[in-house]
């Protein structure tokens, strides 16, 4: 998780670790949830040996498939402010160095204004929509990595595919549901449009950075995976 510039920190923090347990498991046993992580880490191939930040990891659902990525040698971070999710990460993080990479480690901090000053990948899942600037704190996210870094959003929003479409109503009445408490009655417009907005500046924002960037929907539309090099400055 991150910080919700739409709800109170306190209340955004209190929610999500209360929710904790079932957060981590619909975020590791929803149909087709962990294909998408997995692919989203190949996609991303920080180098072997390398180092990856996951912000706003949550309950660590990412560490696995990227320390496989990176391999013995490398070394993975995952960065949120929530403790009840990062008390999850951490038993994550243990089972996740006994396997495939040693330095494993999570850390309680904003992914906005994240305590990592360099990295050789940074990825993030399902956070573009908690972000008020996305394209800001996208920027940061590519200044950490650098040119040549590499740079991954995996993200949730409506779909405009013809056989999602229709569902668009179900997922709206889901994000309205799974926000925060009095984070709805504060927004002008609904948790679902927000979502939509933020992730689609958030990704343009990649695009902006990045070269060779790839950009794939999934779930019949509704998840939007776009990963890059972060490239020279001009």
């Amino acid at each position: 998780m991150t910080r919700r510039a739409d709800g109170g920190v306190a209340t955004t923090q209190a929610f999500y670790s209360r929710w904790a347990r079932l957060y981590d498991t619909i975020a590791r046993r929803a149909p087709g949830v962990q294909s998408l992580r997995e692919r989203a880490a190949e996609r991303l191939a920080p180098p072997d040996g390398g180092v990856v930040v996951d912000m706003g990891c949550g309950t660590g659902a990412n560490l696995p498939s990227l320390a496989a990525r990176v391999g013995p040698a490398g070394r993975v971070l995952g960065v949120d402010f929530t403790p009840g999710v990062l008390e999850i990460a951490r038993d994550r993080r243990l089972n996740t160095v006994a396997g495939d990479c040693e330095h494993v480690g999570v850390v309680r901090g904003d992914a906005t204004r994240p305590p990592v000053r360099d990295a050789d990948a940074v990825f993030a899942s399902f956070v573009s929509g908690m972000l008020t600037d996305p394209a800001s704190v996208v920027d940061t996210w590519a200044d950490i990595v650098g040119p040549g870094g590499r740079l991954g959003l995996l993200d949730l929003a409506r779909s405009t595919h013809p056989v999602g479409r229709p569902l668009n109503d179900v997922f709206r009445l889901v994000v309205r549901g799974t926000s925060p408490p009095g984070t709805r009655s504060r927004l002008a417009t609904s948790p679902a449009a927000l979502l939509d907005r933020r992730v689609v500046a958030a990704h343009r924002a990649l695009f902006d950075r990045c070269v060779d960037v790839e950009h794939e929907t999934h779930a019949m539309g509704y998840a939007r995976l776009s990963v890059g090099t972060v490239a020279d400055a001009a």
